[in-house]
């Protein structure tokens, strides 16, 4: 028996085409269901089709199927559904059927393709989308998106409107109407910004914004430009009122400048009482000397305290560090104010890592300290440099008793400041906020035989 070339045709379509009659039920299926279902044709002639839809889909696809063949003049539709599969899994489909048939066709047509990958992945972007949409309600930062030139919003949260007291839809209308609310004093500062993150260099910022009747608050900036094929295509950040932080930095100079004027002030008084009684009374010249010592000791850490705040309310990021300039600087300062004792520095390191400028007073810091508490009348302290995978290391290591735990923790960062547990020298707070704001870490190894400091510092592309 000759074969008959249309089904062969048939048989060889990638898609699924099924003829039924009035009531669902299968007269014809081609081979395409084999790999799309893993049926074979014959398993599906006689049953009802609808039997195969997935529960929650069947009563819409019967619908559809029934109004389209009801109609009186031609109608062709598209239906997505979950259908079952031999193995009891379900795959998606979408079915084109329509309401043309005749006496040869005896039923109606319904071709049918596999379309499980594209609702998955449409599935799984809405869900994204959602889930960024609860994200983007939920925070109180600003979220946004333009594009490179900065002529179309792409994306805002509701959060622009309560921090810039401005309008979405304005936003949206012009979006360079948000440098309306940005401080007179600020604005060009921010415009410059602007263009150097549309060519591609990152934004990190602070400004003003003005809001009318209001006070001004400050904000906190992010911006990264978005790249393809070497061209900024968009541009994407947040912004965070950080207007608080700002207030209580101002407090805490304006506090730390009245005490340390004044403890400034007293304690030169003191001194000059102690060398008066001195200068009086021979006899007491060992308890002034101490009296001398001590309160000059108190104005060294009121120093230390002012550089210290610096240090944590600035916070102008990290830069590029000459690292063999710095180490340079912190032995040439630490031998001329301490002649006694030997600084040896040993080994190379990159040049240039990126950290904060403080670092050298951070070195300075730990090798007088090596100095001060070392059992030598001549003290002798190493700086080796060391370079890892990742970090750079810079090690200190001195000949002087085991640092106390409670000092190490600074340090290290293991600590939680109480009323009853806290260092006693600013200068290791100091040290730890340097390294800690240049994205570092401190280790401490500590024996008889003296301390081993080092400080690792991320590399230049970290």
């Amino acid at each position: 028996m000759e074969a008959d070339p249309a089904g062969i045709l048939l048989d060889h379509a990638q898609d699924k085409i099924l003829l039924l009659e009035e009531d669902g039920v299968v007269t014809y299926v081609n081979a395409a269901v084999r790999p799309m279902l893993g049926f074979d044709p014959d398993d599906l002639l006689g049953d009802c089709v609808f039997d195969y839809v997935h529960p929650e889909d069947v009563e819409r696809v019967r619908a559809t199927f029934d109004e389209t063949i009801a109609e009186d003049s031609f109608v062709e539709v598209t239906v997505e559904y979950r259908h079952r599969t031999s193995d009891g899994d379900w795959r998606w489909l979408e079915s084109h059927m329509s309401n043309l048939t005749d006496a040869t066709l005896d039923g109606y047509v319904v071709s049918s393709r596999d379309v499980t990958d594209r609702v998955t992945a449409e599935h799984d972007r809405d869900t994204a989308a959602s889930r960024l949409h609860e994200l983007s309600t939920a925070t109180g930062d600003v979220l946004w998106m333009f594009d490179a030139d900065w002529s179309e919003l792409l994306f805002v949260n509701p959060a622009y409107e309560e921090l810039y007291g401005a309008s979405i839809d304005g936003l949206r209308d012009d979006p360079h109407s948000f440098l309306e609310r940005i401080h007179p004093e600020d604005r060009s500062a921010v415009e410059a910004a602007m263009a150097r993150l549309s060519d591609g260099e990152p934004l990190d910022m602070e400004y003003r914004i003005v809001r009318d009747g209001r006070r001004d608050r400050w904000v906190w900036v992010q911006g990264q430009p978005i790249v393809e094929d070497g061209e900024t295509v968009r541009i994407a950040g947040f912004t965070k009122d950080v207007s608080d932080r700002r207030r209580r930095e101002r407090q805490l100079v304006v506090v730390d400048n009245l005490l340390r004027h004044n403890l400034r002030n007293d304690l030169n008084v003191i001194i000059g009482t102690a060398d008066s009684i001195a200068s009086e009374f021979p006899a007491l010249a060992d308890r002034t000397a101490v009296i001398r010592r001590t309160s000059r000791d108190l104005l060294a850490s009121a120093e230390k305290q002012r550089d210290l705040i610096d240090l944590v309310c600035e916070q102008p990021g990290r830069t590029p560090v000459d690292l063999a300039s710095l180490l340079e600087d912190a032995v040439r300062t630490v031998r001329e104010r301490h002649p006694n004792a030997t600084v040896d520095c040993s080994g190379r390191a990159p040049t240039r890592i990126r950290g904060r400028p403080e670092l050298e007073a951070a070195v300075v810091e730990l090798l007088e300290n090596a100095i001060t508490h070392s059992r030598s009348d001549t003290p002798r302290v190493c700086v080796r440099q060391r370079e890892t995978n990742t970090h750079v290391e810079i090690t200190v290591a001195d000949d002087a008793p085991p640092l106390p735990s409670v000092e190490a923790d600074v340090l290290t960062g293991d600590h939680e400041m109480t009323d009853v547990y806290h260092s006693t020298g600013i200068g290791l707070w100091l040290v730890y906020w340097s390294v800690d704001l240049s994205n570092g870490h401190i280790t401490v190894r500590s024996t008889e035989s003296g301390n081993r400091i080092t400080l690792s510092l991320p590399h230049t592309s970290d």
